[in-house]
């Protein structure tokens, strides 16, 4: 035990739960931890950007490749509201952070210091926060800090990860006491639950009884880093695969087993896999709203005519939306393994030709889909066709490229037709899709993976709200590419007014003057002012040259792409907006069994 300021404890914490980076914005409330954070510099690196949100996007992009927690620093009041809704995206798609705010210090709690929330509770920012948390500590006395230090590391990284709060008044970061250090509280991935044998015999019974059996795949099978092993069961067993946004490339998208995404923007042969399956295996999937076509049934899934095994590590989502007819609380990964280890125990052979009607279905499913989607790939025209964004993507980008997506109609092009060739590769603000995480993110997946090329794909609406990444991206030299997707619209908002009211426009597309002429600013030049290189590509010809070059620059680059907005995802399945009524989609058509 030795005495020492409650800053130089967490500094020194912050180390040996191998936390490498503090993305924080500075404020009187956190100078005294900054300046204890300057004695750890060499294993704990600051990195300052221009707004509280983007330091939270960038944690969650971090964490998301690495599957390593980083920590955020913000200042008391307005510094640490800013990264609300960072904290939420995290929270809801399941990143470990460590958000570290300051409060205003326990000598003047309920005093309305400066910055000070307290109408309900002194120094009162833990309620703000709470909602968007996994757990909120907030220490009071400098001894109570390597306590609740070690359970919040704990706490947002066992389970299912979140982020965490330790909400600390400024006056303990430079106040003393006689302090021992706690062991490590981090734990990611070292506790994983597994089912029972009665479930595994069970769920390999159904399985190979099933005639029409798929495997839907989430965020939860890549948090396990179980692709290896989902990979060997799906090859064994000949069962096709579906997968959520952040499932993506746990098995390599261009294997002959995987369908793709499910729901309106899914891809048909998904779709159609998800209405006549008799039994859905799915592991670490939420079923949310945009992956069953809103729980309408014979749009995506029909439950409970299928018979449904889930999988997953939150008791939460077990019952959550459907009622599964075996569920299991177990890691993804662990649950694989049970699967093979009791396939291995029965001698199960491999058969190539097992499965053969179902897979003769998907085949014709999979022929539909390209006869009726293919031809516009390969079209040049100006504006440029999305297809040819997506198609010349997945040409010009290495097959392990990581690339982030914002909320926005780039992002329903990309679900439906970019095959991940890598887990961990797709980032997505799924859960409560906030707009900036795209732009932003893919500066921390750049930091948790220097040697890939990362690319952020980003409205130009997204875009806009955190311009000053070029900054950040330019003052620690993290070389990424921005493509903007400039279609001068919030377009799928405003396709939803096309859609539902009629096709009147109101407040979701950019315009200037009295002639209404499509404007945003020059995004090319914008980046060149901040010392990022700029293109602007209105040509599809251009695009794939363009994209390779900057790639072989390894430098912060932004390409501002004139992409068509009146062109739209073909939707395969439904999404519901009560009360109005859901469109049809737009190829295919729901199923439901006699």
């Amino acid at each position: 035990m030795s005495k020492m300021k409650g800053g130089t404890y967490i500094a020194e914490a912050l180390v040996r739960e191998k936390i490498p980076y503090v993305f924080g914005v500075c404020g009187h409330g956190t100078v005294g931890l900054i300046d204890c954070l300057y004695e750890v510099q060499d294993e704990v690196k600051m990195i300052s950007p221009r707004h509280e949100q983007t330091a939270v996007h960038m944690a969650d992009g971090f964490f998301r490749v690495s599957h390593r927690p980083a920590a955020t620093l913000t200042s008391t009041g307005p510094g640490s509201c800013n990264q609300i809704m960072g904290l939420a995206v995290a929270q809801t798609d399941s990143s470990a952070i460590l958000a570290i705010t300051a409060n205003v210090p326990t000598q003047q709690f309920n005093r309305a210091p400066f910055q000070e929330l307290n109408m309900h509770g002194q120094a009162d920012f833990s309620q703000v926060i709470r909602p968007v948390v996994k757990r909120s500590f907030q220490p009071v006395r400098v001894e109570q800090l390597p306590l609740m230090i070690r359970q919040a590391t704990a706490t947002m990284t066992t389970g299912r990860p979140a982020p965490v709060n330790l909400d600390i008044p400024y006056n303990l970061f430079q106040e003393e006491a006689d302090l021992s250090p706690e062991p490590p509280g981090s734990a990611f991935g070292k506790r994983r639950p597994g089912a029972s044998p009665e479930d595994v015999a069970t769920a390999v019974d159904w399985l190979l009884a099933s005639k029409r059996p798929v495997i839907f795949v989430g965020h939860g099978m890549a948090l396990s880093e179980g692709g290896t092993e989902l990979t060997a069961l799906v090859h064994k067993l000949r069962i096709p695969v579906i997968s959520s946004p952040n499932g993506m490339g746990t098995l390599d998208m261009e294997d002959p087993l995987s369908l793709g995404f499910i729901g309106r923007n899914g891809a048909y042969p998904a779709n159609q896999a998800g209405r006549h399956a008799d039994l859905v295996l799915a592991i670490g999937a939420r079923f949310d709203d945009r992956s069953a076509s809103s729980w309408k049934p014979g749009y995506s899934w029909n439950f409970p005519h299928s018979r449904l095994i889930h999988v997953d590590l939150d008791h939460a989502e077990l019952t959550r939306n459907y009622t599964p007819d075996l569920a299991i609380l177990a890691d993804a990964k662990t649950f694989v393994r049970q699967l093979l280890q009791e396939l291995e125990a029965r001698s199960f052979v491999p058969d190539d030709n097992r499965l053969a009607a179902w897979h003769a279905d998907i085949a014709r499913w999979r022929q539909e889909w390209e006869a009726y989607v293919g031809p516009n790939f390969e079209l040049h025209q100006s504006p440029i066709r999305p297809e040819r964004i997506v198609t010349d993507c997945q040409k010009v980008l290495p097959e392990d490229v990581i690339i982030s997506f914002d909320a926005g109609i780039h992002h329903n092009w990309f679900m439906q037709f970019w095959k991940a060739r890598r887990p961990q590769s797709m980032l997505n603000s799924w859960g409560y899709s906030g707009m900036g995480f795209g732009p932003s993110s893919i500066l921390g997946a750049k930091l948790a993976a220097p040697d890939r090329v990362c690319v952020s794909v980003c409205g130009d609406g997204g875009f806009t709200m955190v311009p000053h990444v070029l900054c950040t991206a330019v003052e620690y030299n993290i070389p990424v590419v921005w493509i903007v997707w400039n279609n001068f619209a919030w377009a799928a908002i405003r396709d939803l007014q096309y859609g539902y009211f009629d096709g009147r426009e109101y407040g979701t597309a950019f315009y200037q003057g009295p002639n209404g002429a499509p404007y945003n600013p020059d995004f090319a030049a914008w980046a060149r002012a901040a010392g990022v290189t700029g293109y602007t590509v209105t040509r599809s010809e251009d695009f794939a040259g363009v994209l390779a070059e900057a790639i072989s620059l390894n430098r912060p680059v932004l390409i501002d792409v004139h992409v068509d907005a009146n062109i739209r995802p073909p939707s395969t399945g439904t999404w519901e907006l009560p009360p109005l009524t859901p469109k049809e989609p737009a190829f295919g058509s729901a199923w439901r069994p006699d």
